[in-house]
């Protein structure tokens, strides 16, 4: 294995070019448990029929575990949007239309959604009576199984030269409700500076998903509490003041 060329570096995790094969290597104290799991829902969305890179192996390289999986040779869709600002509206669409081709499967497996946050909202650093309301309003939202990817952003969508889109990093994928995976991708465009951006995403997805805005709206206190946990300062503080921007009923 050649780890020369690094693609990316990324929070506790670097990514190299090897070949055809795409090699992420994770820092010593990475959890086991937490790589293991990255590498067993990315085999259970290869099921589902999905565009994304198939894995090849989980090893150690140096001691340090990693994922092998097919290197897809593209421009994220965050690039595309950059070198062809007059096109955005349009790789915007794209981004939708591929969101909603991912929560139209299901992977019964899969950790669920509301698991998931209830843990995070608990380790959130805001004060118990918050907590107490955000885990009673995610207790009252509906119940889903559609697959959400966690973290659908135009950083995570490969458009190979031929136009093949592949959306890669299923390390946060649940099964859940998938107005609070688009709650996420809303944030997300936030915490990216792009507030136009996270606008014409939301407008699209509730028309195109027939989805009322004012529902994925009470998702973000949810979601902006429990992806509170992790991340830098500043993205935490940002997180937090989305915690109270919803009034509760």
């Amino acid at each position: 294995m050649k780890l020369e060329r690094v693609i990316a570096v990324r929070n506790n995790k670097t990514i190299y070019r090897d070949g055809d094969r795409c090699v992420k290597v994770f820092d010593d104290h990475y959890s086991k448990a937490d790589v293991l799991n990255e590498a067993l829902n990315q085999a259970r969305i290869e099921e589902t029929g999905l565009n994304i890179p198939k894995i090849l192996e989980v090893t150690m390289v140096d001691g340090k575990w990693a994922i092998v999986s097919e290197f897809i040779k593209g421009k994220t869709l965050a690039q595309l949007m950059e070198e062809e600002p007059d096109k955005k509206e349009e790789y915007i669409e794209l981004l939708v239309d591929l969101q909603l081709e991912v929560q139209s499967k299901k992977s019964p497996l899969l950790n669920k959604l509301k698991d998931k946050m209830n843990r995070k909202i608990s380790a959130a650093d805001i004060d118990a009576t918050t907590r107490y309301d955000l885990h009673t309003r995610l207790e009252g939202m509906p119940k889903h199984t559609k697959v959400c990817h966690g973290d659908f952003n135009p950083s995570n969508i490969i458009v190979t030269e031929d136009g093949t889109a592949y959306i890669l990093d299923w390390s946060h994928a649940t099964q859940g409700n998938a107005s609070a995976d688009a709650a996420r991708t809303y944030l997300l465009f936030w915490l990216a500076g792009d507030i136009e951006g996270a606008k014409a995403y939301l407008e699209l997805f509730c028309e195109k998903s027939d989805t009322a805005k004012q529902y994925v709206q009470k998702w973000m206190p949810i979601v902006a509490a429990s992806q509170s946990v992790k991340g830098n300062e500043k993205e935490r503080e940002f997180l937090l003041s989305w915690v109270d921007v919803v009034d509760y009923e």
